[in-house]
């Protein structure tokens, strides 16, 4: 059974930082490109960052670049999104998200699975 399983969100005030975790399991991790999305009350879904499992290219939105960091941890099967500097609008549930295609494509229609989601809230 494939899952994806978001950790690590919460309630930081704003200019703080945290660290998403996103654990893998039930597929061939290294095929696969894994990105962050988030999507705040009222609006759409967004991608956040993405990165390759083959070669370690990374992608970000220009909302978050310079601020966030996504990394993975082969052995752990686990990819990471570490935020910086956040502000309230970065309020929202990130989702991790599996492409097979490894795309490194900021779209949602590009990822297969989903996880549940973890509320990240930033206080002003």
């Amino acid at each position: 059974e494939v899952q994806l399983v978001e950790s690590g969100g919460g309630l930081v005030q704003a200019g703080g930082s945290l660290r998403l975790s996103c654990a893998a399991s039930g597929f061939t991790f290294d095929d696969y490109a894994i990105g962050w999305f988030r999507q705040a009350p009222g609006k759409e879904r967004e991608g956040v960052s993405c990165i390759s499992r083959s070669d370690g290219s990374t992608s970000y939105s220009e909302s978050v670049k310079g601020r966030f960091t996504i990394s993975s941890d082969n052995a752990k099967n686990t990819v990471y999104l570490q935020m910086t500097t956040l502000k309230p609008e970065d309020t929202a549930v990130y989702y991790c998200a599996a492409d097979r295609h490894d795309s490194l494509i900021l779209k949602e229609y590009e990822y297969e699975y989903w996880g549940q989601g973890t509320q990240v809230t930033v206080s002003s």
